[in-house]
């Protein structure tokens, strides 16, 4: 979603996302793993290196947050950006997730209060004068999103930040924000195995001018082969809390059958 824009100096081209001015790397890099999520981490200087690659190849567009680590992703990427340009990267950092456990769920904190605290939390760990694009990573359905999405624009308007973005919002949501401040980006999962979003969120994403991060786009390795043979051994030891912790729909158990019998 976006009018993009060759560049010969670069081997991934550029696209505008959304209609507020924000262009970027057409192939964004997630952060996420580099400190460990569903693996192990990687060494510091084996992550800095990754992110200078990316950087070489032309992607310029990198998607951290203050959960993941918790905390030491923002802190690696920082790193890794006091040896780059940083005019010549988009930073997109994420706040509001303030607890994740597979046992009891997550704590999510929208409040105006939290939201200024987190940003400068992250500029500080990040080590920058300003965030490209913030994400509110979950919907803090206790607080009314008018009221998050206020001290973002006030954030904005400080330059703390640059754009504002929404991920795990519904459409009522969405629409309800941008009448407070318009939204940049709206980072959604886009699995191979469903696209249900597309029917209600794409139409209104083109609507209102907002532009879409797509992300997991293989179930965050549901696809790969080496994910396949450990969700056979889960297959004796409760697949189906496996699955769920993977965040995986209800009908991908009929997809697992599928996997199974062509395994066979």
């Amino acid at each position: 979603m976006g009018e993009e824009q060759q560049n010969q100096s670069d081997v991934i081209p550029r696209v505008k996302l959304g209609t507020q001015g924000l262009e970027v790397s057409k192939l964004g890099f997630g952060c996420m793993r580099l400190t460990g999520i569903y693996n192990d981490p990687v060494p510091e200087d084996v992550d800095i290196s990754i992110i200078k690659q990316a950087i070489d190849i032309g992607i310029t567009f990198f998607d951290t947050s203050d959960i993941y680590g918790p905390k030491r992703n923002e802190l690696l990427v920082g790193k890794a950006l006091k040896q780059l340009p940083r005019e010549n990267v988009q930073l997109a950092t994420e706040f509001d997730i303030v607890k994740s456990d597979p046992a009891t769920g997550i704590a999510i904190n929208g409040t105006s209060e939290h939201v200024r605290a987190s940003v400068e939390a992250s500029l500080k760990r990040l080590d920058v004068d300003y965030i490209d694009l913030y994400y509110q990573h979950r919907v803090d359905t206790k607080t009314p999103i008018e009221d998050t999405m206020g001290e973002l624009k006030k954030l904005v308007e400080e330059g703390k930040i640059k754009y504002i973005g929404l991920s795990g919002a519904s459409p009522e949501t969405i629409r309800r924000a941008h009448v407070v401040h318009p939204v940049s980006a709206i980072k959604m999962k886009w699995p191979l195995w469903t696209r249900d979003s597309k029917d209600e969120i794409i139409p209104l994403c083109r609507e209102l001018g907002i532009g879409i991060v797509p992300y997991s786009l293989l179930g965050r390795g549901f696809f790969g082969a080496g994910l396949l043979r450990k969700l056979c051994l889960q297959l004796v030891f409760g697949w189906r809390t496996w699955l769920k912790s993977m965040e995986a729909p209800l009908h991908s158990y009929h997809l697992l059958g599928f996997f199974i019998k062509g395994m066979m």
